[in-house]
């Protein structure tokens, strides 16, 4: 007898609470094998495949492309014990089970490993006859009840006045603790929310856009706005929207994270200009040497691992609850890249202890698996320090906010060839303005400055530096 077991978004580690669907790997009707990779996703840290621990014949899938869906949430239907060649058995021989409520142990791995495998190998997908449309494909005989895909965008929320709220007298349906957090800081009462997801699951756009309604209505003078249409609001005081661009996926994460980095750390900034022109020199001359090229983001990255260790006091990271400044034995240093799918910041693990060649080949590797939208989330969690080039960019000072929860980012603008007095006599050199930004409650500004005043230093003069590389 066919059973029909339902596949759900496994939970994704790291505090990962929803996904978006970027690419389904497998149509419905097709044979899949246990732990074969059944759809793409993309996660606040990284894009991974999902595979799945069944293996049979899909029955149904759940969300399109692009659709966001929270961790628990139903992905697909898969039909175990059905014949191959007819991915609908008899009404009396399939029946409906819940994930790991009755797979047998040919018909399950029982562990998901996102992104990596479930401990077999993935087989080759064999596709059946092909199906008129994706719910044509679904067998009337399989007993299953798949809700229809949300929209891309969520749907109208009615004001979450008191008079318009709904009636709940049991638990709140929010899965995500962020959700819960964002209401509780903004003194939501969840209650008071109709949720525009599945089964009337409250996300986080239903939240953002109660804050707005509240907001927008405390600064019209007259009737608060009219309900949005279809995602969008008509016109507002400063013209007519023209867009609505969704805070979710690496987007989202960053708005967080830097939201709750404004909103915790009292950070300071210093700057200093510095004179590069050695430090050039110097790179040139190692790279004309023959062997791996080192590039000029590994240096400055070699000498911050240097003042780290002079100064420890900023690779650290402030524990509000327990009120204790947490020093930290290795650099594990953030680098921040801007890629198509938005800004990210992978980390450079046991930084303090490679060449500068070394660094060179691990930002390399990064930048470009940052590129390609291959980061892991281990690539992009556990930073101590962050060093940010903002100096592509073609400027020459930023005042960047904190990387949360370290404690610092060290800043570098462009490379300009300026008028600077040298040796006494004024002459054209390679100036870069450094910046500091820094939590002030790791240290005081002397810590900051004695930090900031050696890594200019070494640029002036980096030949002590060198030896030690």
């Amino acid at each position: 007898m066919a059973q029909v077991l339902e596949f759900k978004l496994p939970d994704l580690g790291e505090g990962l609470t929803e996904a978006e669907i970027v690419r389904w790997l497998v149509a419905v009707g097709d044979v899949v094998a246990i732990d074969q990779p059944v759809v793409e996703v993309e996660t606040a840290k990284a894009m991974v495949e999902v595979p799945c621990p069944y293996g049979g014949v899909v029955t149904a899938r759940y969300g399109e492309e692009g659709t966001e869906l929270p961790v628990g949430a139903p992905l697909l239907t898969v039909a175990v014990g059905a014949s191959e060649s007819a991915p609908a058995a008899t009404g009396s021989g399939t029946e409906t089970v819940p994930a790991g409520d009755g797979a047998g142990p040919a018909e399950t791995s029982g562990n998901v490993l996102v992104g990596y495998g479930t401990g077999a190998p993935a087989a080759r997908r064999r596709r059946l006859r092909p199906a008129a449309s994706p719910v044509a494909s679904v067998a009337p005989a399989v007993v299953v009840d798949p809700a229809p895909a949300p929209a891309a965008a969520p749907a109208p929320m009615p004001s979450p006045a008191p008079a318009s709220a709904p009636d709940r007298s049991g638990p709140v349906p929010v899965i995500s603790p962020l959700v819960r957090r964002l209401a509780r800081q903004n003194g939501l009462d969840l209650r008071a929310l109709a949720g525009s997801g599945r089964d009337g699951l409250i996300l986080r756009c239903d939240v953002e856009l109660a804050i707005e309604r509240i907001e927008q209505a405390a600064q019209a003078p007259g009737p608060a706005p009219a309900p949005a249409v279809n995602g969008t609001s008509g016109a507002s005081a400063a013209g007519a929207v023209t867009e609505r661009v969704p805070l979710r996926g690496v987007r989202g994460a960053v708005a967080d994270k830097l939201s709750r980095s404004r909103r915790e750390i009292p950070e300071a900034t210093c700057w200093v200009d510095a004179d590069a022109t050695e430090l050039m020199a110097a790179r040139t001359a190692a790279n004309a040497a023959g062997g791996p090229k080192i590039s000029l983001i590994a240096l400055l990255a070699r000498i911050c691992t240097a003042a780290l260790a002079r100064f420890p006091e900023l690779n650290s990271t402030v524990d509000t609850e327990a009120r204790e400044i947490v020093r930290l034995r290795d650099v594990h240093l953030g680098f921040a890249a801007q890629t198509d799918r938005g800004l990210v910041v992978p980390v450079v693990r046991d930084a303090q202890s490679r060449s500068a060649e070394s660094l060179s080949a691990e930002f390399a590797r990064l930048t470009e698996a940052g590129r390609s939208g291959t980061l892991t989330p281990g690539d992009l969690t556990g930073g101590t320090f962050t060093l940010n080039n903002y100096g592509v960019f073609g400027v020459d000072g930023s005042t960047p906010i904190i990387n949360h929860p370290e404690a610092a980012m060290l800043g570098i603008g462009r490379i300009v060839a300026k008028p600077w007095v040298h040796r006494g006599e004024l002459a054209v050199r390679q100036v870069v303005q450094l910046s500091l930004t820094f939590d002030h409650r790791v240290c005081d500004g002397g810590t900051a400055g004695g930090f900031l005043r050696y890594v200019a230093d070494c640029v002036e003069q980096p030949a002590v530096l060198l030896r030690t590389l």
